[in-house]
């Protein structure tokens, strides 16, 4: 039998390497998206585009369907509680707040880790195996300027852009719960929604999509730029740059959400 004390110190290693890895991926993306513009050209304008097309445009029909019947299924949750108590229109609230605060930001950052997280995993996993990366490396062409950074803007920006479409329609959702199946007033839903909401509930949830835009790039692309293995080895480092990042999006919103709301930021 092996040495428990020597695994556990060897886990606890990889553990450090692995995270130290990460943030000098994290430290170099940040430098080519700052500083090397001023430097060299970053990266190529075209490549940005198309990645936030893919990250974002191509998104809008999934996290619209989910955001819409979250939005329901919250409404009608709420509701029958509190029917209860004789205060249905504050279902409106409940559902604008928790929306923009928590499900909006969470649930699409979850959507796009399971669709683009995984693509760009397994893109630059393929590329990994090819030796294409190595190809680059080669021309001196550094693969962090090429492949990282178009990937990391691109969800960047279309991350926080998702979230808001998804706040919005999670409220449609709750609105076509409260006038269809609980008679509201749709203006006064409409006025209790946001007569209640505030500023930071907006930027709160805004920020969150922005610290898991950067977890859901920089995990996909360091775990497909370290992939080994052929295809197998392909197919396994997607299934765990989607795990790691599942984890790290609710383990810092855990963390964001109690810097937020209970340290009075």
């Amino acid at each position: 039998m092996r040495n428990p004390i020597a695994i556990i110190g060897k886990t606890a290693f990889s553990l450090v390497q692995s995270v130290s890895d990460v943030l000098s991926l994290f430290a170099t993306t940040l430098w080519w998206v700052v500083i090397g513009p001023f430097k060299r050209k970053a990266a190529s304008g075209d490549s940005i585009v198309n990645q936030m097309v893919f990250a974002g445009v191509q998104s809008l029909l999934i996290v619209f369907f989910i955001s819409l019947f979250t939005g329901i299924v919250i409404a009608m949750q709420s509701a029958y509680q509190l029917k209860t108590l004789g205060a249905v229109i504050y279902v409106a609230p409940m559902v604008s707040i928790s929306v923009a605060r928590e499900l909006g930001p969470v649930f699409t950052a979850l959507i796009v880790t399971g669709r683009v997280g995984s693509a760009i995993t397994a893109e630059l996993g393929t590329m990994k195996v090819s030796e294409q990366i190595e190809a680059l490396e080669t021309m001196a062409l550094n693969p962090v300027r090429f492949l990282v950074v178009p990937r990391f803007l691109a969800l960047l920006i279309m991350l926080p852009c998702l979230t808001v479409i998804s706040d919005f329609v999670g409220i449609l959702g709750g609105l076509i719960v409260g006038v269809f199946n609980l008679q509201l007033n749709p203006y006064r839903y409409l006025s209790f929604s946001f007569e209640f909401m505030t500023a930071k509930d907006v930027w709160t949830g805004l920020a969150k999509s922005v610290v898991f835009s950067a977890i859901i790039s920089i995990i996909a692309c360091y775990v497909g730029l370290g992939t080994r293995g052929g295809a197998e080895g392909v197919g396994k480092a997607t299934t765990l740059s989607v795990v790691i990042s599942f984890i790290l999006i609710v383990v810092f919103d855990c963390i964001l959400t109690g810097l937020f709301y209970f340290s009075n930021v």
